[in-house]
């Protein structure tokens, strides 16, 4: 049985001491790959290192909504540049909208399109972070698709939406990407989200350290062993086996990523 690990960010301090340990650990549980996701282009190099350390490390570079303010006139041209430079790069990321934790809507949306456009360029699949913006995040999307014409790839990724607007991305193109919450015993919308995504844009993945999945939740950091809890919520929640849902995630995280297993 093999596992992708659609989203993780092993440049955090929490995993330096025992990083080996971990790997040997996500290796016992049959995750085969993993796309490590970046939260601003400083970390590039760190997140470089690591990727160059493990063959199974693919990498992402762009600049998380959280820390929009850090925009500047240059840095689309450094991203750029940096996915450019790095054939480990297989998407633009994390990007998106958060209008849970911070008010600067104009700043995050204007940052948002900017990584649109070079995802678009450069022809990369993006990585979306959402949180409370699903209309907002739709509508860009929607533009970008039909006024300016450009198809723009990716994954919603820790998805925490509705059955109702997980069905908007999934018209618009996009897979849907499912982490620790939905093994959580009160997240009802986002397992009925799981329940009905089409099979064949379902991926998986553990946001670590974030959001332990059940039953690890105690644990104050996840790790990649434990996206196949993930995988074991999801077959429950849509009646398949472990082994099917692992198959079809793998295959369908290759399909967006470029990725070979």
């Amino acid at each position: 049985m093999q596992l992708i690990d659609t989203h993780v960010h092993l440049n955090f301090d929490t995993f330096e001491p025992d990083l080996l340990a971990v790997r040997s650990r996500w290796q016992e549980a049959g995750v085969v790959h993993l796309v490590h996701s970046c939260v601003q282009p400083s970390e590039f190099t760190q997140i470089q290192a690591i990727a160059q350390r493990f063959s199974e490390i693919s990498v992402a570079v762009g600049l998380h909504p959280l820390d929009a303010e850090k925009w500047h006139q240059q840095m689309a041209e450094e991203i750029k540049s940096l996915a450019l430079s790095e054939p480990k790069v297989v998407a633009i990321g994390e990007t998106g909208l958060d209008f849970y934790k911070a008010d600067n809507h104009e700043q995050q949306l204007m940052v948002f399109e900017s990584h649109l456009s070079i995802a678009a360029e450069l022809n990369l699949p993006v990585i979306i972070h959402c949180r409370q913006a699903a209309i907002q995040v739709k509508e860009v999307l929607q533009k970008w698709r039909d006024i300016k014409g450009d198809v723009i790839r990716g994954v919603m990724h820790c998805w925490g939406g509705t059955p109702e607007e997980t069905q908007w991305f999934l018209d618009l193109g996009f897979y849907i990407s499912f982490s620790g919450t939905v093994t959580f015993k009160n997240a009802t919308k986002i397992q009925e989200s799981a329940a009905m995504v089409s099979a064949e844009r379902l991926l998986v993945e553990t946001d670590c350290p974030f959001l332990s999945p059940v039953p690890k939740r105690g644990e104050k950091r996840s790790e990649p062993a434990y996206v196949r809890y993930v995988a074991e919520k999801i077959a429950n929640l849509r009646g398949e086996t472990l082994e099917a849902i692992a198959s079809q995630t793998t295959q369908n995280a290759c399909a967006l990523f470029g990725l070979t297993v």
